[in-house]
């Protein structure tokens, strides 16, 4: 009779490329479980995260029963949960993937030493990452802190092959139910119709994908209103797909389709980014709250007013940092070049910590990742690796004029300007009272005035940063 072992998910919901269930698959009879945990070490999920977690899990334990696996959705903390979980079921052994961040890798560590006092094998495996950052290094040694040497040592390994699911462990069982302790956040419905949560979503996304859009991505990823993007990164965040899927299927469109080469190496060098961030994450102190770099640490950010809320809800002043504030609400998504303009205008103009936008984006993003967030924020922030310099600072009429020339995105998102022309639109606060007049736009009413002279408050920024 085969021994029972324990396959402990947490942000790796799926069966294809799992390299924990594989191996628990042929050690033995499987049992699942996931558990959120409530250990004080590590970071409460946002709002949007926990919403997608909910429809993700259930999801997984549909695939899961179908392969006659059983699967529990668990809470509270990690060890009590995790062995009270292998003696109910009568596990010999616990298996599962890496994680990378330092409180994580803290706690993984004493669950394996504890299983080990307890007679139990376990056993992590290869996590969700083209290469494990402890295999990251630069000539002489140390982590890499710039990021084009690194995707260029990244780029050329032997990345691993994705794993096949495993076959049938027994006969289909019914799905489980995964409703305890979930309350739907009030806004949650409106996310609803912009996403197929689960592994199956994720992969009809890929080739999706790939079959398409992948062929305007080298330009059209900047375009806002384009479908160029390949929004997966929700699903990487939960591991409904794998890096290296991504890679080799990838790899695979571009053999098959060369005109596709240029665009899906672009696109291949922004899951490097998401690597090098993992990295950061692996190598440093909690990149959620400490800059990496250290002149940062005592920055003096300005005391937020009422400027904060007005950013969070989308009332800046300034039509495309607003459109993605209203798509972040709306979508529990925002498009990767505004999220560079809001983080701008932010941490520079504004002078605002930039973790209080971290932690916003933490809460109502549902690709929210412990790497990417804290990573991409420091970047605009220009207290991180390889970061953003400080002096360069977005200025959002520029870029929407640029990025968004024919206003698609932002009539979307803000309807109250939709009849201003293209010639006043990203810069209502400079057109003229007739043409407001006729757009139905009032300044400071049905739309407001910004909330920062952008000229003024880039000379101040550029004076601070300087003097670090």
């Amino acid at each position: 009779m085969s021994r029972p072992v324990l396959v402990w998910f947490r942000n790796d919901l799926r069966v294809a490329d799992h390299p924990a269930l594989s191996a628990a698959a042929a050690a033995g009879a499987v049992v699942a479980v996931h558990i959120e945990a409530t250990d004080p070490q590590l970071r409460v999920r946002g709002a949007a995260s926990r919403w997608w977690l909910h429809h993700s899990l259930r999801a997984h334990a549909a695939r899961l029963a179908g392969l006659g696996i059983r699967f529990e959705a668990l809470s509270g903390p990690t060890a009590e949960t995790l062995f009270g979980a292998a003696e109910r079921h009568g596990a010999t052994a616990i298996f599962w993937n890496r994680r990378y961040g330092p409180a994580e890798r803290e706690l993984d560590a004493g669950v394996k030493a504890e299983a080990r006092a307890r007679g139990l094998e376990a056993r992590s495996c290869v996590g969700d990452a083209l290469a494990e950052p402890f295999d990251m290094q630069t000539g002489s040694g140390g982590p890499y802190q710039v990021y084009t040497p690194f995707w260029k040592a990244l780029r050329v390994r032997d990345m691993a092959l994705p794993l096949p699911a495993p076959g049938p462990q027994g006969e289909a069982l019914p799905a489980p139910e995964v409703d305890a302790d979930y309350s739907e956040p009030h806004w949650a419905a409106q996310l609803r119709p912009h996403w197929r949560i689960g592994e199956m979503g994720a992969a009809e996304a890929l080739e999706r994908f790939l079959a398409g859009p992948v062929s305007a991505y080298k330009d059209g990823r900047d375009i806002p209103a384009e479908p160029a993007t390949s929004r997966l990164s929700p699903h990487l965040a939960f591991g409904e797909l794998s890096p290296r899927q991504i890679w080799h299927r990838a790899r695979q469109v571009a053999a098959a389709h060369p005109e596709k080469e240029a665009a899906i190496d672009k696109f291949l060098s922004e899951v490097g980014w998401r690597e090098f961030n993992i990295n950061q994450l692996y190598h440093r102190e909690n990149i959620a709250t400490v800059p990496m770099q250290p002149k940062y640490r005592d920055f003096p950010w300005r005391t937020p007013g009422p400027e904060l809320g007005r950013w969070q809800k989308g009332l800046t002043g300034f039509p495309i940092v607003d459109a993605g504030m209203r798509e972040l609400w709306q979508t529990g998504y925002m498009h990767n070049r505004v999220r560079m303009l809001v983080g701008s205008l932010l941490a520079k103009n504004l002078l605002i910590d930039w973790r209080l936008g971290e932690e916003w984006f933490w809460d109502t993003l549902c690709d929210a990742d412990p790497a990417n967030n804290p990573g991409n924020w420091q970047w605009v922030a220009g207290c991180g690796l390889d970061a953003s310099p400080y002096f360069r600072i977005f200025n959002p009429v520029i870029q929407g004029e640029k990025f968004d020339a024919d206003g698609h995105y932002v009539r979307k998102f803000l309807p109250e300007l939709a009849k201003l022309p293209n010639d006043w639109l990203h810069k209502p606060f400079e057109a003229p009272d007739d043409v407001l007049r006729k757009a139905g736009v009032t300044l400071g009413e049905t739309y407001p005035r910004p909330l920062v002279d952008l000229k003024t408050s880039r000379a101040r920024a550029l004076e601070m940063a300087a003097g670090l």
